[in-house]
This record gives structure tokens, sequence and C-alpha cells, in this order.
């Protein structure tokens, strides 16, 4: 017997298993938006109240429904609402300009348009047959309407459309189905032990490759969704004190928000020997990790992944054989990128690009069929990064391909020369570029954001005590900051343009 697999299989379960248990509690400093706390009985009545909402607009099965919001109860009920009644949630950063959320909307061909408050103006500019603001139109959401069934639920049809970053071009929608993140949120649930008793705290936003599956795998096991609608280090200890959080998902600049904010707080760090913090987005320093567990008492968990793989591809977490090690050792080891999850698979090509095979795979790039085929070439996916397998086989990244410095013949890899320079207490963020030279080809160059008290030669001496000589910076510029998506990744090309400007091309 084959049963399909769709993301209505989580809500569906939390409500007849925990209907009068709390699932989320919303924002609370954003009345407009707040809905306050729900049951899942509640979350269960919202999601179908919305789609039955689309079936009153008659907008069909397949059709694209896009979503402009910050974290919030209503956005997580559209991940039910909208996938699980067969239309194709397209989850918009809200931190984009408006030509560029004009452009997603308009690729997708989404027909409804839903929008938080706080991004309501983004709405007058859209060509779109329905647009809606959250929270002022009741009727969205009106209780005990009952939608039409998905007759013909099917768990290879497309379920979100989630668009990439664009760091180098224009973003491309990346189709996940619904086996897709079924099995990407069951296999991520497995490996980070998510449980009943777990209270979830969003600092990852939800749109960000659908909240990497949580908004899914926490509501199917009954655990509770804490609404944060804007990072705070402060804020994210006080809600951990406040609702006995037990984990949370973060990249490094969220990490190091809270380590900023943990020598003000009031009392003992709460949450110690609680939380579990999982780490993505960019491998982050060792004195990172160590601190975490030193200064927080928080468990730290790596993983790999992206969002044509619903993200997850590896998993790094503290194994028993590491307990005694001393804990710059066990850091060290916690920073590579992992072993490959429960039903991954994981290869290097002969130039040192990372591969997978998964189920939690894309199924494609909306309307981009070429690109599609460029991904998968060989059945595999081509993450577009460059690592390598240690001889406990581990993943390491060791870079973007295309940020691979070549200096004087010698590969060097930027993420190790921007680890050893975060390394240095005075160092706040570091971007490590190639940058033209009539003697080496590329010279190895570092942008920092640092304390004023340092210098370049200081910087440059801290490294060689950790790096071979020809991985360290010979060129170090100081800058007040580095620009970066709204995601939070580094846009080096906007870097490099300065550097490179009037060459036919960015490598010597």
């Amino acid at each position: 017997m084959h049963y399909p697999l769709t993301i209505r299989d989580f809500l569906d379960r939390a409500a007849h298993v925990y209907p009068d248990r709390t699932a989320v509690v919303d924002e609370p400093d954003q009345p407009a938006a707040s809905l306050g706390e729900l049951t899942y009985r509640d979350l269960d009545r919202l999601a179908r109240a919305q789609a039955a909402h689309l079936d009153r607009l008659d907008v069909p099965v397949g059709a694209r429904v896009a979503v402009v919001s910050q974290n919030s109860a209503r956005l997580l009920t559209s991940f039910f609402g909208v996938s699980g009644w067969g239309r194709v949630l397209v989850p918009v950063n809200f931190r984009l300009s408006r030509p560029e959320i004009e452009y997603i909307v308009a690729h997708s061909g989404a027909s409804v348009v839903y929008a938080d408050p706080s991004c309501a103006a983004v709405l007058d500019g859209l060509d779109v047959k329905h647009k809606f603001v959250l929270g002022e139109d009741e009727t969205l959401f009106l209780p005990d309407t009952e939608p039409l069934p998905w007759s013909l639920a099917d768990e290879n049809a497309t379920a979100t459309i989630n668009y990439t970053s664009g760091t180098t071009a224009r973003p491309k929608g990346v189709q996940l189905t619904h086996r897709n993140l079924w099995l990407n949120a069951t296999v991520f649930g497995l490996h980070t032990t998510i449980t009943d008793r777990d209270v979830y705290l969003h600092t990852l936003p939800m749109f960000h490759a659908n909240g990497w599956g949580m908004p899914y795998i926490v509501t199917g096991l009954g655990g509770r969704h804490i609404v944060l609608r804007q990072v705070d280090g402060t804020e994210i200890l006080r809600r951990v004190e406040q609702h006995g959080v037990t984990f949370m998902c973060a990249a490094p600049a969220v990490v190091n928000a809270v380590l900023d904010a943990a020598p003000h707080w009031h009392g003992e760090i709460p949450g110690r020997d609680r939380v579990r913090v999982i780490c993505a987005g960019a491998p982050p320093p060792t004195r990172t990790i160590e601190r975490i567990h030193a200064e927080l008492g928080w468990e730290f968990i790596q993983i790999y992944g992206l969002t044509e793989t619903s993200p997850l591809v590896t998993v790094n977490r503290q194994r028993a054989e590491w307990d005694g090690l001393p804990p710059e050792e066990r850091a060290r080891r916690l920073g590579r990128a992992g072993v490959p999850a429960l039903g991954v698979r994981v290869e290097l090509d002969t130039d040192g690009e990372v591969l997978t095979a998964s189920n939690h795979n894309l199924d494609g790039y909306w309307e981009q069929p070429e690109e599609t085929e460029k991904a998968q070439a060989g059945g595999w996916f081509h993450t577009g990064d460059g690592g390598h397998l240690d001889d406990e086989g581990y993943l390491a990244i060791t870079d973007r391909k295309k940020d691979v410095i070549i200096s004087g013949g010698e590969n060097v890899s930027s993420i190790e020369v921007e680890d050893a320079l975060t390394s240095h207490p005075a160092v706040r963020e570091v971007a490590v570029i190639g940058t033209p030279d009539e003697k080496w080809g590329e010279l190895v160059t570092a942008l920092v954001v640092a304390d004023p008290a340092v210098s370049a030669v200081d910087l440059i001496a801290h490294c060689r005590t950790r790096l071979a000589g020809y991985k360290c910076p010979k060129r170090v510029e100081f800058v007040d900051a580095l620009p970066r998506t709204a995601t939070g990744k580094l846009q080096k090309f906007k870097l490099r343009e300065p550097f490179w400007a009037g060459h036919e091309r960015q490598v010597n």
C-alpha cells in the first residue's frame, strides 16, 4: 500500500494528539499582527479557514500563493493552510527591496499575495488578482469554515517555491515537493532529537528554506512555537528564560548577538545545559563554538545545507568519543560541516565540488529547465561549494568554488583565513577575497571590521601563528561594515568589484 506523504500530516497529527496544548505564542509586541496564544486546535481551524478562503477565491490546486511577512503565527498557519490543500506556498523574504519582491511575485506567477501589516506598502506595486493584509481582513481566517478536500493528494506535487538569496544573479525559484519537505523535516527531527517537550524559538526567519523544516516537525511532534519577529541578543535570552526555550536555529551572526548580550544579562544565563542551538549559513569560527559552550552553556550543533536540499545535507553533533577532549579540540571538530544525514549521500567531484543525492533535493528550478538540468547533472545536486572529506568521513566546506583564491599557484580557502582572523579578540567581522596582483596572480586580501586599537601588522602576525605563510593575508583593509544579503550571507562579489574594475575577469 502506498500512502502519500504530505505536509498536512504534521498538523493533522498535532490536532489529533495535542488539541488543547499551546501550539504558538505569537509576537506580543505587535498587536496589529499578533494572534496571541493558539492551541493546536486553533491552529488547525485557522489553516482550514485559510484554505476555505482560497476556495472562495477560486484559487485552484497548484496555484501559487505568496506571503510577505516577518515571523508570525499567520505565516506559520500558511505553511499548512496553503500547501496542505494543494496550493503552492511562496514565502517571500520581507527584507528584500520592492523591485526584488515584485520580481519574485511575477516570476512565480502568484495569483494571491498576503502581506504582514508591516509590509503592507509593498502590495501597491504588485500586479496580482488578490492582495490582502494579514490581520486587517479577518474574513481570510473565518472560524469553523471547512475547505474543499484535496482529492488527489500527491507527495510529488510542489508544496513550496523558495527563492534563493541571489548573491550573484537574479534569484531562482526552488521547487520543493511534499515528499522533499516531509522527509527533510522528519530526518532533521531525528538528528536533533525533537520531542513534544521541546519549546522552539523562531530566531530563524520562517521564509528562509521554510525555517529549515521546523514549522513542520515541531508541529507534528507537538512542540511549542515561540515567535520572534526581530533578532536581538538580549530579547533572545529573555524569551529563553520566559518560555523555557530548549532549542533554536541560527546563523553565526545571531549566535554572536547572543554572545554579545550575555555579559550584560542580569543574572545566570538562562537555558544552561538545556538549550541546543543549530547553526548553519556559514562555517562559524572555532572560537565562537567554544564560547557558546563556555559562556552560555548551550549545546552547539552544526548542519550544512542549501535551499535546494530542503536544506539538510550533513549534521555535526558532539559524539560520546569527544567528551574527554579539550574544549578547543571539541570546537574544532564541531566546526566541520558534518557527516551525511540519514538517507543522504555526499561525494566530491574531481574539482572538489560537493555533490549530494537525497530525497530532500529540489524537484527543479521554477520555469528554468536549463538551470535544473545543469544543477542535477548525473543524478547529483551540484552545490557549488568546495570541500573535502577528512579521515573520519566528515565534510569540511573550504569555499564557494568561485571564492577560492589562487595565490602563487597555491589554492587558499578564504574561509580558513577568515576563521584565523576571527579568532583574534579584536575582530568583529571579516571577509577574505582575492585581489589582482602582478607577482602573485591573486593577493589574499582581508576586509576587516575590528576594534580601532588593532593594526594590520597585528592581524597578519596573529594569522602566522595559525596558518601557513602563503595563506596569511598580504593586505588588510579596515572597513565599517560588510555587505550582506537579507539572509545574512556575505556578498563577496560587491567587495571584489572595486579591486577588479577594468579587468575582463575576476581571476588571475
